[in-house]
């Protein structure tokens, strides 16, 4: 059975079984379902998802994003990628009540270096937390890189996790105008080398499934194979494990078109072989072949601050 197909079943059983819940601020609608899992065999193909267009480019540059250890999204905007921008948006509104339109501040963040130091930074998210973890002592950690050191020279242990979720910095629990943006919805992931083959598991606390979830599953499973190269390893797999695991209402007929579509070959994603340090890597690098999806569907961010 085509791997899609785990994704694809995964939105059936949300619709049949999924327990409607609404979000606590905005009243939203979701149906969820809690604990499931997926797996990918990064050696037959790049797990882009076929049922839907996927906005790869997107995907690869908050990637990289992620890896420079940044929390401010103008390397994002500048490179026409607003994954992030109503995150951003949201905090300026919050804070200035003769705001400009979203359009007018995501312009305004790519020309005025001033504005986008103040407005862009979305506070310590996820790059920040992979590269640059603040300690009590004034530290900072870079867990990504100890990651690389260890598999490189101890590849057996069992102990290679990278964690986002740093409750120091996490709504209630942090000082006022210390949070995050978002708190971290894929939470920590954890590496792996069995048989000469590098795996990646992700644990991802909260999942919306019809437009988070495939760019997840992209990224992590680049992120694998990025590392494998970086570390000497062949790649292995790429295991996604769902927590809450939802469909927005104003999802809710996306999603039924997309599970009537038949997936389609997985394409290959290749990247340099010379490249041999993770904060190397640059986005001519990777090459996508192969892609024939069927068309996108079209859905609206559900801006609900990740609880």
């Amino acid at each position: 059975m085509h791997p899609e197909y785990q994704y694809l079943n995964t939105l059936k059983d949300i619709l049949e079984n999924g327990v409607i819940k609404k979000e606590f601020n905005t009243g939203i609608e979701l149906k969820s379902v809690f604990g499931r899992i997926m797996r990918f065999d990064l050696s037959q193909g790049y797990p882009l998802l076929t049922t839907k267009k996927v906005f790869w480019k997107g995907i690869l540059h908050e990637l990289l994003w992620f890896l420079s250890g940044s929390s401010n999204i103008k390397y994002l905007v500048d490179n026409n990628v607003h994954i992030w921008d109503e995150w951003a948006y949201k905090r300026y509104k919050e804070a200035d009540s003769n705001s400009l339109q979203q359009e007018e501040f995501i312009e305004k963040l790519k020309t005025d270096e001033e504005f986008a130091k103040k407005w862009g930074d979305l506070g310590p998210v996820y790059g920040r937390q992979w590269r640059r973890w603040k300690t009590s002592d004034g530290r900072e950690i870079d867990q990504l890189k100890w990651v690389i050191q260890k598999l490189k020279s101890h590849p057996h242990r069992k102990h290679y996790i990278i964690s986002a979720w740093n409750p120091e910095f996490i709504y209630e629990m942090a000082q006022p105008g210390q949070s995050m943006a978002l708190p971290p919805c894929h939470t920590l992931f954890h590496f792996t080398v069995n048989q000469g083959k590098l795996s990646c598991g992700l644990y991802q606390r909260s999942c919306d499934m019809f437009l988070g979830v495939p760019f997840n599953i992209a990224s992590y499973s680049l992120l694998t194979m990025m590392m494998a190269q970086v570390t000497g390893y062949e790649v292995g797999e790429f295991v996604h494990i769902l927590g809450d695991a939802h469909i927005y209402a104003n999802h809710y007929e996306q999603v039924q078109e997309q599970i009537q579509r038949e997936p389609r070959p997985f394409p290959t994603m290749k990247i340099d072989p010379s490249i041999k340090d993770i904060d190397q890597f640059k986005f001519e690098d990777f090459t996508l072949e192969g892609y024939d999806p069927h068309p996108a569907i079209k859905g609206e961010v559900t801006v609900v601050g990740g609880f």
